[in-house]
């Protein structure tokens, strides 16, 4: 725990103007953003006497080790600093909202040439119309599909657009009337682009137009005696009134505005929005936060609506946004929002009428989902922390491991070894802090070799970390002599022997989980606060096996000159916790809290690395002798197999015959040639649905075989293969 006094600024050095400031912990990473009209006044409050603090407030300042600052020249300008910086470095004592889940947009991509109305979740793009948000996903298919009726633009994948167009055959929706089928020529671009146009004129609540307008269709089509006509557009009244129905008149015709309502007890705060768009609800969401700051009712609200409009533009950010309070000052929040619609916002609290009267409803819901959150997150709470308090006491430790790190190696039959880290943090998953790991200091299947050298480098990382900042003192240094030497890459960043790949954010693992893809962008924490690759130290590092792997771990810790962080390993034989010099296991009750952790732990570590070595034998296995031919890109590799239909034909071409293939010449064939003479064949592929061996033509050009595709294994089932794969 710091002293304030030991980094309070020296009186003068504070500016009396305004600003945004960052308390920083010793590890150098930001645990708080704040913004003040006068930094001097605001930094002046955090360093009185501590019994006078608010208790989350002390908690801060003991925690932090430094505090800086930057001046703005006016309150917006230290409004959109903030909201930049805690959406950058993640402060652990900044209000951060949680949405309770991702909600669904029905969106109208108006960027394409044919228009799309589809479901979307996540970031929004630029191009695309959103209505929304909605709670099910469902219900937005129930409006689309009674919409479609009167409004038909596409709704088709690309895939399912390209195959219509190709055939000249469109999809069932086009033949029902519920598609116009422009990908077979029915209507133009321009025509179905107008069709988009008043579908989203009619979901932005301009419905009145078009209802006046079908009825006259209506009635002159009946007085012509067109009577299927005139059914027809009266089945398409009652649709669109239909969809009107599912969105009820709260407010007047034509009023756009977010309500806002806020339920808060000492520890935590529930928020509900309401977006009502042409006076009717159009979307609801909600979001929770664990209120680690002393804050107001008027604080939660600047804080949510930092979060609901920091990347709106134009009519995202409503005309009115109704509040419970008002924050203090609230002219510059007002401005802030006024500024990214572009036009004037008005902030403010509802006095009577309807709009009074549904911020009632808006609270209610918040109270409600307050309450609901509570009943969820009880018993997982204290769970938890049961669990800390029980692996603290079994292993002999000083305190609850608030971090730990787990490491699990595997292998099929000694290739393709790789080794997985993974993090809990207050005993829940952090997937951005992720790590995986490629063994290259040695061939060969050894469990404990590889364990060693894992440990080995990720320590050594965090050590040149303590020594680049001046943590590490110079006795402490000549026992990692050299630690710091070895060059890094931040891409694969190579770590003597070892290889640590991160993925680029957005690749998915075979899995589908793109967070774990994603811990490039929060991996450093360098000066500037950003979170580091292996700077942050746990105080328990986990081991997927027994004895031997405990001791390689402890081992590769002594050698470093560490002995602050516990070590143990979990075996799976009989879940048994190993820990370093022990003859016996420390065996934990079966109904331990603390046993199920350091399953899930385990479990999550192993799911983390089979899924990294899969992916690894599917690039193995999908390589081809063209792949090591210089200069013969993917294009003339597939020009070659569908040349000659497949590699095994290829090999026993003449360089006469390669040399036909358009784009190949001579020389290029030459080398074709010389790497199929090198590679050997590869073993006969098997179709595991048959048993049958098939020929080389039955292969994909890829190089996998058809039935027997990589599939990714998720946690559960793990360990139905562990004979196989570890």
């Amino acid at each position: 725990m710091a002293d304030p006094s030991s980094y309070r600024p020296k009186p003068g050095q504070i500016p009396d103007s305004p600003g945004v400031y960052k308390f920083r912990d010793e590890h150098r990473r930001v645990i708080y953003v704040g913004k003040a009209k006068s930094l001097r006044q605001r930094l002046a409050s955090y360093f009185q006497d501590l019994a006078g603090l608010h208790p989350r407030t002390r908690t801060m300042v003991t925690t932090a080790a430094s505090v800086e600052w930057t001046v703005v020249s006016t309150e917006v300008e230290a409004l959109q600093l903030e909201y930049s910086w805690i959406k950058e470095f993640d402060p652990r004592f900044n209000v951060k909202y949680r949405d309770d889940k991702s909600y669904p947009y029905l969106a109208v991509t108006m960027n394409e040439e044919f228009p799309r109305v589809q479901v979307m979740r996540g970031h929004k793009r630029k191009g695309v119309r959103y209505f929304g948000p909605y709670g099910h996903a469902w219900a937005i298919r129930d409006t689309v599909d009674l919409l479609l009726r009167v409004f038909p633009v596409r709704t088709c994948s690309a895939g399912v657009f390209k195959n219509a167009a190709r055939t000249g055959r469109p999809c069932l929706l086009g033949y029902i009337g519920k598609c116009s089928a422009p990908c077979v020529g029915r209507v133009s671009d321009e025509e179905h682009r107008e069709l988009a146009e008043e579908f989203c004129d009619f979901m932005a609540g301009r419905t009145g137009t078009y209802i006046r307008r079908l009825e006259k269709q209506m009635t002159d089509a009946a007085e012509e005696m067109e009577y299927e006509r005139a059914a027809r557009l009266r089945d398409d009244i009652e649709a669109l009134k239909k969809a009107m129905e599912k969105n009820a008149v709260v407010l007047a015709d034509a009023t756009d505005a977010d309500l806002m309502a806020v339920a808060e007890d000492e520890l935590e705060a529930a928020v509900q929005i309401f977006h009502v768009r042409g006076g009717r609800v159009r979307g609801q969401r909600g979001w929770v936060t664990d209120k680690v700051e002393a804050v107001t009712t008027g604080d939660l609200v600047e804080h949510a609506l930092q979060q609901l409009y920091g990347e709106e533009k134009g009519d995202s950010v409503p005309k009115e946004v109704l509040v419970p309070a008002l924050p203090d000052p609230v002219e510059p929040v007002q401005e802030w929002l006024t500024e990214r619609r572009g036009s004037n916002v008005s902030l403010r609290i509802p006095q009577r009428g309807d709009k009074k009267a549904l911020m009632e409803t808006v609270q209610r819901n918040a109270l409600q989902a307050l309450g609901l959150h509570k009943t969820k997150r009880a018993s997982d709470l204290t769970t938890r922390s049961r669990a800390l308090e029980e692996i603290a006491g079994a292993l002999d430790l000083d305190s609850a491991p608030l971090r730990i790190e787990c490491y699990d190696i595997s292998h099929l039959q000694g290739d393709d070894v790789v080794a997985s880290m993974v993090v809990f943090e207050d005993g829940l998953q952090r997937k951005s802090e992720y790590r995986r790991f490629q063994i290259k200091g040695f061939e060969g299947q050894d469990d404990v070799r590889s364990m060693h050298e894992v440990i080995t480098r990720r320590f050594r990382r965090y050590l040149a970390e303590k020594e680049r900042t001046g943590e590490w003192t110079d006795g402490e240094n000549a026992s990692t002599d050299g630690a710091s030497a070895e060059g890094t890459t931040l891409g694969n960043a190579t770590l003597g022997n070892t290889t640590l790949e991160n993925a680029a954010p957005g690749n998915a693992t075979p899995e589908g989980d793109k967070t774990e893809n994603a811990f490039a962008a929060n991996a450093f924490t360098e000066e500037d606060g950003r979170p580091k690759r292996f700077a942050y130290p746990p105080q328990l590092v986990v081991v997927d096996g027994g004895q031997p792997q405990v001791a390689a771990a402890k081992r590769a810790l002594d050698e470093l000159g560490i002995d602050d962080i516990a070590v143990c390993g979990l075996a799976k034989r009989l879940e048994e916790v190993w820990l370093p010099h022990e003859d016996d296991p420390v065996v934990l009750p079966r109904t331990s809290e603390g046993l199920y952790l350091l399953q899930r732990v385990r479990d999550e570590a192993h799911r983390f690395a089979i899924t990294y070595q899969r992916t690894k034998r599917a690039k193995r296995f999908r390589a081809s002798p063209l792949d090591e031919v210089p200069g013969l890109g993917e294009t003339r590799k597939q020009a070659l197999i569908k040349h000659f239909g497949s590699v095994k034909k290829l090999r026993s071409a003449t360089i006469d015959q390669i040399c036909e293939v358009p784009g190949i010449g001579r020389k290029t064939a030459e080398a074709v040639a010389v790497a199929l003479a090198q590679a050997a064949p590869a073993a006969p592929a098997v179709n595991t649905a048959t048993g049958e061996i098939m020929e080389d033509e039955e292969v994909g050009a890829s190089g996998t075989t058809a039935g027997s595709p990589e599939e990714p294994v998720s946690a559960g089932a793990s360990h139905e293969r562990r004979g196989q794969e570890t």
